[in-house]
């Protein structure tokens, strides 16, 4: 891996994501030697990733390269490369690119999605979890539209314009609002000839709320958002097959769709090597100590989507989200150097800034501790919060112009099939 040796401890760190990106930074000019492995070159800021899925930012935007982050940091190393396997007895990761050794290994790989076993739905429906499954959505949309205008049988044509969002989190509200403002002030111009009005874009929630880990009033209001918005929310109905053409679920309602996105789960992105007694079987994360290090192991952590603090106040371990994420990758890179340097190590202790998700323009739900809201003010406070968590100035001011530009002009210039969606082929 052409690293060189260094009379400093090495500290690894696998992924390059929330967890892994504050880890870095928080280890960077010290007495370290840091080597961050990643299969990508790029940090991505997934919560805006629907909107490359809808044509509404590119994929640059919300990009932004690891290299440059760090291009000043004498003691940092990035690698692209994607971790094989972990050697805890040998202190030493096995990549794609080669053996490495490691002082303390952090494992930030975050999260996959989880499709619970079912390998029809695993085969068939859309992902979205980086740029190129995102970039796959966008093309696959454009394209049934372009299909649609082709053929003459009214079921096919109905199918390509039907759309199946499963799991009614912040990515499938979000993504389905965006699709019903694309169906409001976008696509009636883009095919005239095609009656749009025939588009349904359904939301599947398999329990009785969407939005299940906020309040019940933000709840009430992401609902009331997007029926107004035409969006068919079903609840209580759990998908349990999709073939590629029909949607099959435990209730009457079945549905006859081209394009089906799950976004009904996540899991751990493990990697391979650790005792199996770490992982916690079904969501495939490693359980972890309040110091974040993996059970039975004191110089392996693991932070964000793929760990699992659990407590009496968390049973379930934080949530999957970008907020434990960062907050753990900073303390822990802070327990690191205070270990090293023989001083006394912190326990974790979440503090919960709130969540947020919006539904359109001018339509969001925020919950923070003693303050709820919703309407266009929590939307105005989503989108400064999005904006401001973006790395680096350009991304930042890109995507500032592009939303004060799709806002004025209600459009998403970004309507582009870059490189055509086949469904047979595997995805990325």
């Amino acid at each position: 891996m052409n690293i060189p040796q260094s009379s400093f401890p090495r500290v690894v760190i696998i992924g390059g994501g929330f967890a892994g990106l504050a880890a870095a930074k928080g280890l960077e000019k010290q007495e370290l030697q840091v080597v961050l492995v990643d299969k990508h070159n790029y940090h991505t800021f997934q919560p805006l990733l629907y909107q490359v899925a809808t044509g509404g930012l590119e994929p640059d935007s919300i990009a932004f390269p690891l290299r440059k982050r760090f291009n000043d940091v004498d003691n940092f190393y990035f690698r692209l490369a994607e971790v094989v396997q972990i050697h805890p007895d040998k202190n030493l990761i096995e990549t794609s690119i080669g053996n490495l050794d490691y002082d303390e290994l952090i494992i930030a790989t975050g999260s996959t999605t989880n499709f619970f076993g079912n390998e029809n739905i695993q085969k068939n429906t859309m992902e979205m979890k980086s740029v190129p499954q995102s970039l796959n959505i966008r093309s696959l949309i454009l394209e049934n539209f372009e299909e649609a205008l082709l053929t003459d049988n009214i079921e096919q044509r109905n199918a390509l314009m039907n759309f199946v969002i499963v799991g009614g989190g912040p990515t499938g509200v979000e993504l389905a609002g965006a699709l019903a403002e694309m169906k409001k002030g976008i696509l009636p111009k883009d095919y005239p000839d095609l009656d749009i009005r025939q588009m349904q874009i359904n939301l599947i929630q398999s329990s009785g709320e969407i939005l299940k880990g906020m309040s019940a009033q933000a709840s009430e209001k992401a609902e009331d958002f997007l029926i107004k918005l035409g969006v068919n929310v079903w609840k209580n109905l759990r998908v349990l097959d999709y073939d590629g053409k029909v949607v099959t679920t435990n209730g009457i309602d079945h549905f006859r769709a081209e394009t089906v996105i799950w976004a009904a789960g996540v899991k751990g992105e493990m990697v391979h090597g650790l005792d199996a007694t770490c992982i916690i079987d079904r969501a495939e994360r490693y359980k972890v100590n309040e110091f974040n290090q993996v059970d039975t192991y004191s110089n392996i952590y693991a932070i964000g989507d793929v760990a699992c603090m659990k407590s009496e106040k968390n049973p379930y371990g934080h949530p999957m989200m970008a907020q434990p994420a960062i907050q753990q990758g900073k303390l822990v890179a802070k327990n690191i150097l205070a270990k090293l340097f023989h001083k006394k190590t912190e326990a974790f202790v979440y503090n919960d800034k709130g969540s947020m998700a919006t539904i359109g323009r001018n339509k969001a739900v925020v919950d923070l501790e003693n303050w709820k809201f919703q309407g266009v003010f929590a939307w105005f406070v989503w989108m400064f919060v999005h904006l401001f968590s973006l790395i680096g100035f350009r991304n930042r001011a890109i995507v500032f112009l592009n939303w004060v530009y799709n806002y004025i002009r209600f459009d998403r210039e970004t309507r582009l099939i870059i490189r055509p969606y086949k469904k047979k082929k595997k995805r990325i």
